[in-house]
């Protein structure tokens, strides 16, 4: 792990400080400069979950990932900063309200002195900083949507709501997960599966995505270039070629074919 190297793709130059306010400052600089992508799984290039592959890939080529990538990668930076990370498995929400199987997400719990803290860079459009762990801490507003975690059993779920209607109190789920600690090779049968499966929505279709600086949101999905203003208004365009595609990658996150 070369941290200078790392921070600088963040470009990050504040704080090294194991606390919260750096993790804070860290997780933002991620979403900011680090794209949500699968665009790996379309190239045909092969996805591998060991530190120094993801390294190359998201440090030294300048690419993004998906959450086995990007969070598994972050974990790794974090500990080397002071950190005490666990990584968690978790169940994605779907739209008929079931959740998917174990391990088809991966998130982090960061401990600090003042309690644990879900982390996060690897789940698309999502918080936007930490959330502390216990169910009853208060919802968190973040950008265009509210954030709160429940609670039942053992089991926590992560909620959002659209800012604009949280006197209506009608929150969706978007995953849920327990504490317990796993290793980075437990979640590779699954990064497999959505890697070569056509029943993963990361076959079907090419994404990548990042936060704007403003809060806000830029995405290509497949030939669509979506903008996101952080006030939620979308604006869209169809790229006429496959050429304009690849100057889109070049131009707002910096990836090159």
């Amino acid at each position: 792990m070369n941290v200078d190297a790392y921070l600088q793709r963040l470009a990050y130059c504040g704080d090294r400080q194991p606390d919260l306010a750096t993790l804070a400052a860290l997780q933002w600089a991620h979403l900011r400069q680090i794209p949500f992508e699968n665009l790996s799984i379309h190239r045909g290039e092969a996805i591998v979950l060991e530190e120094t592959a993801l390294f190359r890939k998201i440090v030294e080529q300048r690419r993004g990932g998906f959450c086995y990538e990007l969070n598994g990668l972050f974990a790794a930076l974090l500990r080397e900063l002071g950190y005490r990370v666990s990584l968690l498995s978790a169940q994605v929400a779907g739209a008929d309200g079931m959740f998917g199987p174990e391990f088809d997400h991966l998130c982090l719990a960061v401990h600090l002195e003042d309690g644990a803290y879900l982390v996060d860079v690897g789940f698309g459009d999502c918080f936007l900083q930490p959330l502390p762990l216990e169910p009853e801490a208060a919802p968190s507003r973040q950008g265009r949507h509210v954030y709160r975690i429940q609670a039942l059993g053992g089991v926590r779920t992560l909620q959002q709501l659209p800012a604009e209607h949280e006197a209506c109190a009608s929150w969706s789920d978007e995953y849920r997960f327990n504490l317990q600690a796993r290793d980075l090779s437990d979640f590779e049968p699954m990064c497999r599966f959505h890697q070569s499966s056509p029943d993963s929505h990361f076959t079907r279709k090419r994404i990548c995505s990042r936060a704007t600086d403003d809060g806000g949101r830029i995405s290509l999905s497949d030939r669509r270039l979506i903008l996101t203003s952080a006030e939620g208004l979308k604006t869209e365009s169809l790229l006429p070629s496959e050429a304009a595609c690849q100057q889109a990658l070049l131009d707002h996150f910096g990836i090159q074919a």
